[in-house]
Parts: structure tokens; C-alpha cells; sequence
């Protein structure tokens, strides 16, 4: 239950800069969210349902957003990289996040805010006569240059809301541990 409760909030932070015409310059929860969702889906028989319906709640999203917020027709085809980028970082995070440490934390935030980062970008480089790019190497790094902000913004998001989905609960845990200790301390001994 709480990884659908992180997915609506990675939804909400998506869908509501727009509703307060206050855009976020890619600063959301998603990568955080998915990267948290995939660690909770557990075993291949639960994630068989709990990633398709993730997915489907994010692709939702992408036609809300193109057709109301950017009020660009919906063409599904655009989006199939984006789609199966979701799903790859639940999987993911179902991968490595299970039992986060540290490390695992900080590997999969660079991975999937970078992996966002040059899929994305390289998918608006080739997007023929709709990219603003020419197709050049040239054209290749101006994209990525351009994206430097959103990835900037992404990387930051993606990085707090694992801080606090993963971290805040260890912290919960050594809090609860030493007033425990400190407890057991002050008891009078026999």
C-alpha cells in the first residue's frame, strides 16, 4: 500500500506544478518514487501485476499532461522509450533496493536520473524534422547541453525523495534503538 501511496505522490508532483502554472523545471518525485515502488514489489509473481499497473498509471499521467497541460495531440509512439524507462527502473529498483544501503541508494539515483538524462535527450536529438536539433554531433552535444538543467533538477529530486524514502526510515530505527538504550540504562540494577 505504500508504494502506491509514493506513486500517487510522484504523480501529484508531476501534474501539480502545472495546475499553480508553476513548472518545476523537472524537479518531481518519479525517479525516487519508481526507484522506492520497485523495491517494495517484492517477489516476480507480485511485481507481475504491480509493474504493469505502475506503468499504466504513469502512462495516464504522460497523455494528461500532453493533451491538457501542453495541449500537444497524444501520439503514443513518442512516449514508448519513456514507458519502458519506467518500468526499467522499478526493475531496478526491485534489483537493488530491497535491502538499500548507502551505496545502493546513491547507485540507483545516478542511474536512473543519467540513464533519463541521455535516453531522453537522445530521443529529441532524433526526432527528425521535429527536433529543434540539427542532426550532427554538434546538434547531439546542444541537446545534451540544453538538458544540463532538467538534469540538474532531476538528479536533486530523484536524490531527496530516496533520501527520505530510504533514509528516514533507518533513522526512524537507530532513534527508536538508542532511546530503547537509554531506557534500558536508566533502569535500576539488582
Amino acid at each position: 500500500m505504500l508504494a502506491y501511496f509514493v506513486l500517487l505522490l510522484a504523480v501529484l508532483s508531476r501534474i501539480l506544478p502545472h495546475a499553480f502554472h508553476a513548472v518545476s523545471w523537472n524537479f518531481t518525485a518519479l525517479g525516487g518514487g519508481l526507484l522506492f515502488f520497485g523495491s517494495r514489489m517484492g517477489s516476480s509473481k507480485r511485481a507481475a501485476w504491480m509493474l504493469p499497473s505502475a506503468v499504466a498509471v504513469l502512462m495516464a499521467t504522460d497523455y494528461y499532461l500532453t493533451v491538457f497541460a501542453y495541449q500537444y495531440p497524444f501520439q503514443a509512439r513518442t512516449y514508448l522509450v519513456t514507458w519502458l524507462w519506467y518500468a526499467a527502473v522499478c526493475l531496478l529498483g526491485m534489483g537493488i533496493l530491497q535491502k538499500p544501503t548507502l551505496l545502493r541508494v546513491v547507485a540507483g539515483v545516478l542511474a536512473s536520473s543519467t540513464s533519463f538524462f541521455l535516453i531522453s535527450n537522445f530521443v529529441v536529438w532524433t526526432a527528425g524534422s521535429m527536433s529543434m536539433y540539427p542532426r550532427s554531433l554538434a546538434g547531439l552535444g546542444a541537446c545534451y547541453v540544453a538538458g544540463l538543467p532538467f538534469y540538474r533538477n532531476d538528479l536533486a529530486s530523484t536524490a531527496l525523495t530516496c533520501g527520505a524514502l530510504f533514509g528516514l526510515p533507518v533513522l526512524a530505527t537507530h532513534i527508536i534503538e538508542s532511546l530503547h538504550t537509554a531506557h534500558n540504562n536508566d533502569l535500576p540494577t539488582a
